[in-house]
């Protein structure tokens, strides 16, 4: 047995206070994408947002959309990061999270460009083991899925530019490098029509601390074909797309 003063180190509200963030200081919802810049333009349409810390590599602000006070943070681009920024967000007791997100199809008929949202999450990544019990699946709110794929749904009828709109489970993983043929062929067997390296961490440490979340991602690339398209003008714009479905799903839930 451990001499340890404390039965976990440190926690999400030791977070908290480090970075001197409050309960009330936070919005009823908060957008989470992975890099600073598309939380920039998230900030961008908000009114009057506020900087509520900037530490080490992630920054938080809060504002108002259209009468909805809303939170926004680089949360993070692989598990273990995206853990740490979970944690903060569920301990300032956040109402519900969607996390903007890109990914990797695992199907031929996927297309750069096009969006997937999330309806559960297999556990490649390292971070779920010591949240979830052996067996249990990290999962979406129904609610807050079904929302968000009717609103994406819209937004494609709008703009006919727009990729396809699909939803089913995502394949986290922390090994990029390692997405070899039988790693992807056991995730694609198990139903996984996508890839990413956050979605299981991020669902699963929402569902620990009972909180709704859901993910939207915009396909990058083609892990079956290997297509790559992160400079491709459809990526671009399903990621523009998709800041955009996350500030329509605020006004719909």
């Amino acid at each position: 047995m451990s001499n340890m003063r404390k039965d976990i180190h440190l926690t999400g509200r030791d977070l908290m206070g480090m970075v001197q963030l409050r309960p009330q200081d936070v919005g009823k919802y908060a957008l989470v994408p992975g890099p600073k810049e598309r939380m920039e333009a998230i900030v961008k349409k908000l009114e009057n947002p506020i900087k509520n810390f900037s530490f080490m590599e992630y920054t938080m602000y809060t504002g108002d959309y259209q009468g909805t006070k809303l939170t926004t943070i680089n949360g993070g681009r692989f598990a273990a990061d995206t853990s740490i920024t979970t944690e903060i967000l569920c301990n300032a007791q956040i109402k519900g999270m969607i996390r903007l997100g890109s990914c990797g199809a695992l199907r031929e008929d996927m297309k750069v460009g096009d969006l997937v949202v999330v309806t559960t999450a297999l556990r490649g990544e390292g971070v779920t083991q010591y949240y979830l019990k052996d067996g249990e699946i990290p999962a979406a709110d129904k609610n807050f899925s079904e929302t968000l794929f009717a609103v994406a749904k819209a937004a494609q009828s709008q703009n006919p530019m727009l990729g396809k709109i699909h939803m089913g489970p995502c394949w986290t993983t922390d090994a990029l490098l390692r997405e070899t043929r039988e790693v992807i062929s056991k995730a694609v067997d198990q139903g996984a029509i996508i890839a990413d390296m956050v979605t299981a961490a991020f669902l699963g440490i929402c569902q620990t601390y009972k909180i709704p979340a859901a993910a939207i991602m915009a396909v990058s690339d083609n892990v079956i074909t290997g297509e790559m398209g992160f400079m491709n003008p459809d990526y671009y714009m399903a990621e523009g797309s998709m800041i955009e479905i996350g500030l329509n799903f605020i006004k719909k839930i």
